[in-house]
């Protein structure tokens, strides 16, 4: 394209500048033969008045020499015989016209031109006091006819050599500031089909160009996120497929001895590490935290007892003691039921997986004005770390954890402006506290700002929670 413009903007060009100077260039020549021939009339005609005055031979001589062409002999004069010449015709000067030429100007009366060897000269007519008609020659040289002609030519050359380069680099420039934005989106295409998906493309050039860029930044964007849901889908749903696993894997325990058992065991085993590594490899790029829909939301009270009562039949078999309070009541909240459900499944399967068998656990719902808070309880070992614990969703597998339980919990808690905190239970273990918001409405630059407020708002939190919870 850069090239097509050059070769389109020097034809243009030249055709342009040819198109006015081949007719100026004429001109000019036109202009200076003119001058030249002007100048010569006028220099014919001061022996005008001699001529009128006087017919002697001499007279003409001296008045010949006195001007500038007669003593350059470029100069002539031509008169007819009469009585006063003696019957003779007289010529005073050198003679360059031809005899043809004298007699065609006296018959006309007017001044003629005739090409000469090395020029031309002028033919001026003037009366005689006799009547009859002389004839001033004045030889013209093609110096003087062309003179100032090359340098007029050669400047009008110049000018159209510098017209024909400056639009060729005014071109160039125009065809790099298009052709350089659109390669920049070649390669970010190009990069981009090959899998590198930070690919983007600087926001510059003509407007068309700039359209075509803000379009493909938004396109890869929106690759990247749904990249990244789909990445998340696949270890969510990977991730729930652990609930059960952790129902037979806790169920072979109580298979006793013997080869069937032990195979049944190892096939559980075997099967969750591959749900590990499926959830591994979907968590290699950090999700992104999406808000609940338009019109998502659920019961959290009827949720919660339900799965409860899916785990309760588990926790008996284990003689786990289990507690239930603040689900009497409707509790609507923000959040889609499938994804309360498997927050819910994921701090549940979390305490039968890292506590002993016969470990008490709770759930509590609490409802208050702006936010509902979900505690699960355990009266286990407890989480050493709990703001490492909070980081496992990115930081990898850590004692024999993928992570992906709590992360699910905080993207859940996150998408509705809340957060997750891990403390000590009343219980004796751990407590997870999930605070719900119930606007639905808080986007990902008022989390951060509440991040960056973390202090006010904490204790700001750890008064409503006070409040909420003299009812346990």
């Amino acid at each position: 394209m850069r090239w097509a413009l050059v070769r389109v903007a020097l034809a243009v060009t030249v055709m342009v500048v040819a198109a006015f100077a081949v007719p100026l260039g004429l001109v000019v020549k036109e202009m200076a033969r003119d001058r030249a021939f002007s100048n010569a009339e006028r220099r014919a005609a001061a022996l005008g008045p001699a001529l009128a005055i006087t017919s002697d031979r001499r007279e003409l001589d001296r008045a010949v020499a006195s001007t500038e062409d007669g003593a350059a002999g470029r100069l002539a004069v031509h008169i007819p015989a009469s009585d006063q010449t003696g019957g003779r015709p007289i010529e005073i000067g050198t003679r360059r016209a031809a005899e043809k030429d004298l007699r065609t100007t006296r018959a006309y009366g007017r001044a003629a031109i005739a090409a000469v060897p090395g020029g031309s000269v002028l033919l001026q007519p003037t009366a005689l006091g006799t009547g009859q008609v002389a004839v001033v020659e004045l030889y013209v040289p093609e110096a003087e006819v062309t003179n100032g002609v090359a340098t007029a030519w050669l400047v009008l050359a110049g000018v159209g050599a510098a017209l024909v380069v400056g639009s060729v680099a005014v071109a160039d420039r125009l065809g790099v500031r298009m052709v350089r934005p659109a390669q920049r989106l070649a390669r970010a295409a190009h990069d981009l089909g090959e899998g590198r998906l930070g690919a983007r493309v600087p926001e510059d050039g003509p407007p068309e160009l700039r359209s075509a860029a803000i379009a493909f930044n938004s396109m890869a964007d929106q690759v990247v996120r749904l990249l990244a849901n789909e990445r998340e889908l696949a270890a969510d749903l990977s991730h729930r497929l652990r609930t059960p696993l952790t129902v037979l894997r806790l169920n072979t325990a109580s298979l006793g001895e013997g080869p069937a058992a032990e195979q049944t065991r190892a096939a559980v085993a075997q099967l969750e590490r591959e749900v590990d590594t499926i959830i591994r490899t979907a968590r290699e790029a950090k999700p992104q935290t999406q808000a609940a829909g338009p019109g998502a939301g659920c019961d959290a009270s009827e949720v919660v007892r339900e799965r409860m009562a899916f785990w309760s039949a588990l926790a008996e078999d284990e003689g786990r003691t289990v507690r239930l309070a603040g689900t009497d009541r409707p509790v609507r909240i923000p959040v889609a039921r499938p994804e309360l459900a498997a927050a819910l499944d994921a701090l549940l399967g979390n305490v039968f997986r890292h506590t002993p068998e016969g470990t008490a656990f709770s759930v509590d719902l609490h409802n208050g004005e702006d936010a509902v808070i979900v505690l699960v309880s355990d009266a286990g070992p407890g989480i050493a770390d709990p703001a490492a614990a909070l980081e496992r969703g990115n930081s990898g597998e850590r004692d024999g954890s993928t992570g992906l339980g709590l992360d699910i919990v905080r993207r859940v808690a996150e998408s509705t402006g809340g957060d997750v905190r891990i403390g000590r239970s009343v219980l004796g273990g751990t407590e997870v506290r999930i605070w719900i918001g119930l606007d639905g409405r808080a986007s990902a630059a008022a989390r951060d700002e509440g991040r960056r407020r973390g202090k006010g708002r904490s204790a700001a939190r750890t008064s409503v929670i006070s409040r909420l919870t003299r009812f346990r």
